[in-house]
């Protein structure tokens, strides 16, 4: 979202809003929003989630006739520059009642539960892994020791057979490879 100088800047505004002003917006129904976006549990401050800017909003004049939201802002606090955000001062219906609002909670809890796992069950070992892991169990430093010492003479082999020169004729191009390590000498000063 750019921003430009003709878009409304919020100014510092007191403490408790006394506005008459009401936002053009449709009221917002509290029957139409989730439950877990209403906070009713103490209703002198009741809370929701601002349909525009995903914030918690408190509901101001809940002993007057018009509810309706709180001024704020888009932005973070102390991050962004305060603009208005479009639904403040937007009136709230209230069409449901706060037994309804706690039925309703309470369903929305037992649905989403109910599409989740209650008990993570461990994938099953092939045999083999299980042979496996009981054999890394129960070998000791012995063991080990053991086995490399039966592995020895194989890997003897392997070096002995590695350093053989291979019979047949020399390479018919470029210089012949020296057999011997050569050692060079420092000049002496």
């Amino acid at each position: 979202m750019t921003i430009t100088s003709a878009m409304p800047r919020a100014r510092k505004r007191p403490t408790q809003t006394r506005t008459k002003r009401v936002s053009s917006l449709p009221a917002i129904r509290l029957s139409q929003l989730p439950p877990s976006h209403i906070d009713l549990r103490d209703p002198l401050h009741a809370v929701l989630v601002c349909e525009d800017c995903k914030t918690l909003v408190p509901i101001t004049g809940m002993g007057d006739k018009v509810q309706k939201l709180v001024p704020h802002h888009t932005g973070k606090a102390g991050e962004a520059d305060a603009i208005r955000c479009r639904s403040s001062n937007r009136r709230i219906e209230f069409d449901m009642t706060i037994p309804e609002w706690c039925q309703a909670l309470a369903d929305a809890v037992k649905e989403a539960s109910s599409r989740q796992a209650t008990a993570v069950l461990p994938k099953a070992f092939s045999p083999q892994t299980d042979r496996t892991l009981r054999a890394r169990a129960e070998r000791t430093s012995a063991g080990r020791v053991a086995d490399w010492n039966a592995v020895l003479p194989q890997v003897a082999d392997a070096d002995k057979n590695r350093q053989e020169v291979p019979a047949g004729d020399a390479p018919t191009e470029g210089p012949a490879v020296p057999l011997t390590t050569l050692h060079p000498k420092r000049p002496e000063r």
